[in-house]
């Protein structure tokens, strides 16, 4: 089944970027920081590989925040 938080972070990411291009009806704001907790935990528990994943997907974050 893989790593669910990290499952979780990778979708919370995606709904960030839709909210930013006006895709779906969201806060912006509140699905950045929906998307910035779920990578926190993902983190916590993910191995190295899933890390550098989070690690991009951050780096996605922060673009939309620029």
């Amino acid at each position: 089944m893989g790593n669910r938080l990290f499952q979780e972070a990778r979708k919370a990411v995606a709904q960030a970027k839709q909210a930013a291009n006006g895709e779906i009806d969201m806060n912006v704001d509140h699905a950045i920081a929906i998307a910035k907790n779920a990578l926190s935990s993902a983190y916590a528990h993910s191995n190295t590989a899933e890390k550098a994943q989070l690690r991009q997907f951050q780096a996605e974050l922060d673009e939309l925040t620029h």
